[in-house]
């Protein structure tokens, strides 16, 4: 009998150390307060504008690297202390520019891949107007570190992602997606174990040409394109946790802007990599000095980081990695 229930009490307690916490638990610490409080630091014109290569650059480089070592996040392999050195040709200069990449290792499936991406750079200053991009792409920038902060804290809890967490930083989006370009030529991880890219690329403030006024949603592009499992999977996500209004407008086949085409996560798309890519929309102040972090809504911006946490969350800890379309 008292083997029985020592056997019964092992069972138990094996049962509730394996299971893993609701992603609840961890989401609760993206908070508008702190998404605010980075943002206002990283749109600040001590930044410059952080054009790619230029001081301004430098110091979001050092401002993001400073954050992964406080949150004593790893640096990706291959990295000069999480940058990855390149030499951009930009209209015939060689410009000298970094990505920005960390990495949570998974626990149980360690060689496979969630890379998280949103790029660092804005488009600098131009005639004594500084262009702070705060929510093009400071809004991404800090949804990223906020949702690391999560993932970590899953960590120091004993409840870590099954598979690896990339938060990956591109520089040179604006100069034609040269940072993206670059880390899928020269991978730090092999491409045919990255399991899908997130790309959070504005998603800080609302559509004035909207119809719908309400704030609450997201426009979602390229989630269904190489896998249905992934857009399903995403939409199951947003279901359970955060009820987003999700907008496919975008990802029309047929759409004149051509969005899927204009950010990083199509680099990814080129090599068969499933994506994401977030998006708020575009407003008056997209590329002006106007793009201020005092125009940004944190309450929205903390609701879409959560969704994207939780989507990456489901693709890091579910048995199977998701597959392709045939």
């Amino acid at each position: 009998m008292i083997k029985k229930i020592f056997l019964t009490i092992l069972s138990f307690n094996f049962l509730v150390t394996n299971a893993q916490t609701n992603p609840e638990t961890y989401a609760k610490s993206i908070t508008s307060e702190e998404l605010k409080g980075l943002l206002y630091t990283y749109a600040s014109d001590y930044f410059s504008g952080r054009e790619t290569g230029k001081k301004g650059q430098k110091i979001a480089i050092d401002f993001l690297r400073d954050y992964y070592i406080n949150h004593e996040i790893s640096s990706a392999q291959n990295t000069e202390k999480f940058l990855q050195k390149m030499i951009l040709e930009i209209k015939e200069e060689k410009i000298e520019t970094e990505n920005v990449v960390a990495i949570i290792p998974g626990n149980e499936k360690p060689d496979e891949y969630i890379i998280l991406s949103a790029h660092l750079d804005h488009v600098g200053k131009n005639n004594g107007d500084i262009y702070n991009g705060a929510d093009d792409d400071g809004s991404g920038t800090v949804a990223l570190l906020e949702i690391a902060e999560a993932f970590q804290q899953s960590v120091i809890d004993g409840d870590g992602p099954k598979r690896s967490i990339i938060f990956l930083h591109i520089t040179g989006e604006e100069k034609g997606l040269l940072g993206s370009k670059y880390y899928t030529e020269n991978p730090l991880y092999p491409l045919e174990n990255t399991v899908a890219n997130l790309n959070v690329d504005m998603v800080g403030r609302l559509d004035p040409k909207r119809e719908d006024k309400d704030p609450n949603y997201i426009y979602l592009i390229g989630s269904d394109k190489l896998s249905q499992e992934l857009h399903d999977l995403s939409e199951k996500m947003n279901s359970e946790f955060t009820n987003l209004k999700i907008d496919y407008t975008f990802n029309e086949e047929d759409d004149p802007n051509r969005f899927f085409f204009r950010s990083d996560h199509y680099n990814f798309a080129k090599k068969n990599i499933p994506v994401i890519f977030y998006f708020n929309g575009t407003h008056d102040d997209y590329h002006k000095p106007t793009d201020t972090p005092d125009k940004i809504n944190y309450t929205m911006l903390s609701k879409r980081s959560k969704l994207i946490f939780f989507t990456a969350w489901k693709l890091a800890n579910q048995e199977n990695r998701i597959k392709l379309k045939d």
